[in-house]
């Protein structure tokens, strides 16, 4: 059995994209995605020659933290907003998963009661 070589590709956290092509991705100058870095907003992977690598999933990030940078909020506040709407998600995820437990737990409890 072989692996795909090209598989790493379809993670959305492998970092494969130079800063300059995240840069040209989003639309932004290589210092928006340096200082997304010194803000501690990104943490990007560094090959071992020190260069920035990017996944998509840090691109994401970077294109919603850059909205709110256009609706005038400072990098500080961004930061926080998109760890809140993050937290959310997370948390609304997690109460449909225990909501769908209980229910499950209900028609269990119901089929063995009939």
């Amino acid at each position: 059995m072989s692996t795909d070589p090209l598989q790493p590709l379809d993670d959305p956290d492998h970092p494969v994209l130079t800063m300059s092509q995240a840069a040209e991705l989003l639309g932004v100058q290589a210092a928006f995605l340096r200082s997304l870095d010194s803000g501690g907003v990104l943490s990007p992977y560094r090959s071992p020659g020190g260069h920035r690598r990017y996944s998509r999933a840090q691109l994401r990030i970077a294109a919603r933290v850059r909205v709110l940078l256009d609706d005038g909020h400072p990098l500080s506040s961004a930061q926080v907003i998109v760890q809140l709407q993050d937290d959310l998600a997370d948390a609304v995820a997690d109460a449909d998963a225990a909501r769908d437990e209980r229910d499950a737990a209900r028609r269990e409890r119901d089929a063995a009661a009939e």
